[in-house]
């Protein structure tokens, strides 16, 4: 499971960035639309813990899935529910692949 340094949604590059901890508690990851970014931090900021590979890949595909409903401008880009359910299941997705 590899985690790309950037990926193009529409016309827009996101730059993806690893970082220890988001400024925010209880924030695993972040896409700054603005700065053209998805941030994916790496440890928790509640608990001095790493966390899974695994927990950083999903929350990788949910920023960008956050970026990819940002795009095709549809209100579920901000609708935190429904983004948590597609990228569960879009992640699971792609780690079953089999080709």
């Amino acid at each position: 499971m590899k985690i790309p340094t950037s990926v193009m949604v529409g016309k827009r590059r996101y730059e993806i960035h690893k970082v220890k901890v988001m400024p925010k508690k209880g924030i695993m990851g972040a896409t700054w639309y603005k700065e053209k970014a998805i941030v994916l931090a790496t440890h928790s900021n509640v608990r001095d813990v790493r966390f899974k590979r695994e927990e950083i890949y999903d929350t990788f595909w949910h920023e960008l899935t956050h970026a990819i409903l940002k795009d095709m401008g549809s209100k579920l880009e901000g609708d935190e529910k429904f983004v948590t359910a597609f990228s569960e299941r879009l992640t699971k997705a792609i780690i079953s692949a089999r080709f």
